[in-house]
């Protein structure tokens, strides 16, 4: 949201951290996969930053989600090669989670990154 909001300009994420108040060096791991997912360009060096590749209209969160998030492993029954269950055979309750996961999902995609940003001049003002 932060880079949808700043799309001309690189941005550190240095400032992002800060402003998020959250740990840089975990966003550092973010932004690293982000740019090897291809949804931000990122530039080294003095003057360097990160940008979005794309424009927001076209980033789908629930795509982004994904992304991130390839197993979305409610429950260690998802993952067949780690799961311990001793119930997995009989229990139908990994197929309602299961759907219930890919609702959620799917709810996201009806969403992009410019519905979470909708007046970047309002939400640069914050910064």
């Amino acid at each position: 949201m932060y880079l949808a909001a700043q799309p001309d300009r690189l941005c550190s994420v240095r400032e992002i951290a800060e402003y998020y108040g959250i740990s840089r060096n975990h966003l550092v791991k973010v932004a690293h996969r982000l740019s090897q997912l291809g949804y931000i360009q990122s530039t080294k060096g003095k003057g360097g930053g990160i940008k979005l590749a794309h424009d927001p209209s076209e980033l789908k969160i629930g795509a982004l989600i994904r992304a991130l998030e390839p197993g979305m492993e409610l429950v260690e029954c998802f993952n067949p090669a780690t799961s311990t269950c001793k119930i997995t055979s009989s229990c139908q309750l990994k197929h309602f989670l299961f759907e219930a996961n890919s609702a959620f999902v799917d709810s996201l995609n009806r969403r992009t990154l410019a519905d979470a940003v909708p007046d970047k001049a309002k939400f640069q003002n914050l910064f």
